[in-house]
């Protein structure tokens, strides 16, 4: 097996995970901050699957992993809008959380 593409999928795993537990805080709270972790860790999912599609050479015409194409800016973006929105979400979370508990 391809050992760039075995650590594409080692990453797939902790990245749907997190997804799935941010998706299921936001069903069981309804919280704005659950919300926006779960969009920053959609953000990450998108991340590890343009680096799945650069392993596999899937939609050769984005240019995935040359600089200066659409998938290289593709994969920029969600890489920073994926770490701020969940790291905000989880903050926001943590505070509120923290907040409730001092009423």
């Amino acid at each position: 097996m391809n050992p760039a593409l075995l650590k594409v999928l080692l990453a797939l795993a902790p990245t749907l995970l997190l997804l799935l537990g941010t998706a299921a805080l936001y069903v069981r709270t309804k919280a704005a901050a659950a919300l926006v972790q779960a969009l920053g860790a959609a953000c990450l999912l998108v991340v590890v699957l343009t680096h799945i599609c650069e392993v596999l050479n899937l939609l050769p015409f984005m240019g995935w992993g040359a600089q200066g194409s659409i998938g290289h800016y593709i994969d920029l973006a969600s890489a920073i809008l994926g770490v701020a929105l969940f790291t905000v979400g989880a903050l926001i979370h943590a505070f509120s959380k923290r907040k409730a508990h001092a009423a």
